[in-house]
């Protein structure tokens, strides 16, 4: 098993709480390692599980996990672990793991799954699209389709995410998240493989080659997974192709990092906005 055989991995440290009297990682953590990966597989493919499974009509029950020691993981140790899906049988699916420092191989594990009915717990076979999706992820495929257009036609799911993240999550009043601007911008609405609205952001007019980007909101299932910055690429493609030279926005402070990944800097002192600290940032196009 080499690190090349994977194309998605979740990082970690070993915590104190995960060693033991000799001083290694306790055997028993690295299915908690595997699983924890499995999670963030889910993301890579732009899948909220509980959302994802029910649109499906079942779940996936572990039926197997088996694990190979061949080296052990110290306190601090930095470690990438590796998920890959390597079989798909008819109700059965095989995860093949790998836990490793740099390049050394420690750990490498086999998770199997069914997929079942939940209420049953028989086993149903892998849905067409689930296999489809998880064949496309292990060939390089994308996972998120973002779909440019104007309120008519995506109003809807936009709308619904962003109540779900500033309205419900961030608790910012309703009356101050709707305004008549919405009918006039350019939106930007991410799905993935199955349908499910994932993001979403709009694109104005701030000046005359300025443009401005706003809303932008993210499922809390997929936040880290790459699908922000998808949109918010849409939006930038979209501000260049009518001829803007610069585009801006107010960054919340928690989310300036993820900006300033995507090339944008800061300009101006904090500011609030909805009793949130925000930061203008901006960028050239």
């Amino acid at each position: 098993m080499k690190r090349s055989e994977f194309r998605f991995f979740d990082h970690l440290r070993v915590r104190w709480a995960e060693i033991d009297a000799q001083k290694i990682v306790f055997n028993a953590h690295y299915l908690m390692y595997f699983d924890t990966a499995v999670a963030g597989y889910w993301r890579a493919l732009a899948l909220p599980y509980a959302e994802s499974m029910e649109s499906l009509g079942g779940d996936l029950y572990v039926r197997k996990a088996t694990i190979e020691y061949h080296g052990s993981a110290r306190y601090d140790d930095r470690l990438d672990v590796g998920m890959r899906c390597a079989r798909i049988g008819n109700s059965s699916i095989q995860f093949l793991g790998g836990v490793f420092r740099a390049d050394e191989l420690l750990v490498e594990g086999e998770l199997i799954y069914v997929f079942a009915d939940p209420h049953t717990q028989t086993s149903r076979p892998v849905p067409p699209a689930l296999r489809e999706l998880l064949q496309g992820y292990e060939a390089g495929q994308g996972m998120v389709e973002v779909r440019v257009g104007d309120w008519a036609a995506l109003g809807r799911d936009a709308s619904a995410l962003r109540t779900a993240v500033f309205v419900e999550e961030q608790r910012i009043p309703a009356e101050m998240e709707w305004d008549a601007a919405d009918a006039e911008c350019v939106h930007a609405v991410a799905y993935n493989r199955l349908g499910l609205p994932l993001a979403t952001g709009r694109l104005l007019q701030h000046v005359p080659g300025v443009a401005k980007i706003g809303r932008m909101a993210v499922a809390q299932a997929v936040r880290s997974s790459g699908v922000g910055r998808e949109v918010l690429e849409a939006l930038m493609k979209a501000a260049r192709a009518r001829g803007d030279h610069e585009v801006l926005l107010h960054a919340q402070t928690s989310a300036a990092p993820f900006y300033a990944r995507a090339g944008f800097t800061p300009r101006g002192a904090e500011f609030e906005e909805a009793g949130i600290p925000h930061v203008e940032m901006t960028r050239a196009l």
